[in-house]
């Protein structure tokens, strides 16, 4: 069923459920990720695991944004105010990403193997594809940039899952260490305007739903 078709309550039970979801999923993914790492001597798991974190966090953010959604009063202080946490969130991801990979292509560190590791990223190129689209789906039917901010972190969380898996297959096939760090370098920036339109509440979203 359309997002449009469904009435406001609906797209934000929904909302609430892709929340939970992304909570967990990524409470899961991070405890992985920092196990498989530590016990791999992976970096770049262990930052991975640590990125979930903050996808926690901005998970919790929304959470709290919905749950206030049928307060008139607040509704748009509190979605100005989730926005900018998860303006925040990308902009730690930014600073994340940043000296994780910068440390990498300083020291020559090549990201290790692990199996546990690329299962979990893998799972991960699967399955925030999705729920970023649903997201989106939600933002567009409640009218909240908060959510499509969100929604854009999760793509984020996409993108770095590809770049470990990418890096780890370069590095074993063709010994390309520095392909890991490169390619999260380029993506900086790229995050860091994504936080700062947040921060600053730029962030919208062409609502289909009525109030």
């Amino acid at each position: 069923m359309d997002a449009c078709s469904l009435t406001r309550a609906d797209l934000v039970r929904r909302g609430r459920r892709l929340e939970y979801f992304t909570v967990g999923y990524n409470i899961l993914e991070g405890l992985v990720s920092i196990l498989a790492g530590l016990a791999a001597g992976s970096v770049s798991l262990v930052g991975f695991g640590l990125d979930s974190a903050i996808e926690v966090a901005s998970g919790v953010a929304l959470l709290w944004r919905l749950h206030h959604d049928q307060n008139l009063v607040r509704r748009e202080q509190v979605e100005r105010i989730t926005l900018r946490i998860v303006g925040v969130c990308f902009f730690a991801l930014a600073v994340y990403i940043a000296c994780e990979s910068g440390s990498a292509l300083i020291r020559h560190e090549p990201p290790e193997p692990s199996i546990p590791g690329i299962v979990i990223a893998a799972l991960s190129v699967v399955v925030m594809p999705l729920l970023a689209r649903a997201k989106r789906r939600v933002a567009v039917g409640i009218g909240s940039g908060a959510m499509h901010a969100d929604s854009r972190q999760t793509d984020f969380c996409t993108y770095l899952s590809a770049i470990l898996l990418s890096g780890l297959l370069l590095n074993a096939v063709a010994g390309w260490w520095w392909a890991d760090p490169v390619a999260g370098l380029v993506m900086v920036p790229i995050i860091a305007k994504e936080g700062l339109d947040g921060v600053r509440g730029k962030a919208c979203c062409d609502g289909c739903a009525s109030e």
